[in-house]
Formats: structure tokens, sequence, C-alpha cells
């Protein structure tokens, strides 16, 4: 095993009301406190009483999917918990993946693409 399964983030035009959708639809607390993730205008976060924690990002100009128009798709990624960055890079890169961006200055995640080129994040722990 390499990695588990964090979040899953969505993008969005507006973080906090979508959380806030999510939350009526199944309860769970928004925004709360995890030293994961760096809450703001732009990043919203639902921790599930079942253990999932879903994710809201901020996108300028979003476009929303139409479904199932093949020219406006389904749009998601997938946060990965990791022990280490180097490591866990090499290892998905083996498998196929392409790193999108290693990050800068020490930021705690680095952007991939999964060999079908949907984004997914590596996260340290």
């Amino acid at each position: 095993m390499i990695a588990d399964l964090q979040c899953v983030v969505l993008d969005c035009p507006d973080p906090r009301e979508l959380a806030d959708f999510y939350q009526s639809l199944l309860g769970g607390t928004v925004n709360q406190p995890d030293p994961r993730w760096e809450l703001g205008e732009d990043w919203a976060t639902l921790h599930t009483a079942s253990g999932l924690v879903l994710a809201f990002q901020r996108v300028a100009e979003y476009q929303p999917p139409r479904w199932p128009d093949p020219s406006r798709p389904q749009q998601f990624h997938l946060d990965f918990g990791v022990d280490d960055l180097d490591d866990a890079q090499g290892q998905v890169s083996a498998l196929g993946a392409r790193v999108l961006d290693e990050g800068a200055d020490g930021r705690s995640w680095r952007i991939c693409a999964d060999p079908a080129g949907h984004p997914f994040c590596l996260v340290r722990h």
C-alpha cells in the first residue's frame, strides 16, 4: 500500500455554500479543524459521521459539468495521504502516473495525474 484516501475534492464556485449543501445531505461538521488542510475562502471541508471527508475547492471561472456531454465532464480529484512525498511520488510514477506539480517551498502536497489523465494529490500526513 502506498497511500490512504484522505478526501475527495470537488471543484466549485463557492466552497462554503457547497459544504453546507452536503452537510444538509450527509450530516457532519463543516470546516472541522484538521492539520491536513488550511481552511479559507477558497477551501472548505465536510467531515461526515462515517469518516468520509469531502473538500470543496474554489475554481475561478468555474464551468459546471453537463453530464453526459463530454465537452464539460465531471470534475473532482482525490487526495491520498502518504508518509513520504518523495517515496510515494516515485512509486506512483513507476505505476504510470505523471507528476504535474512537484510543489515548491516545502509544500506538503504534490499533484499527479493517473494514466488516464485524472489529477490527484499526494498529501503528507
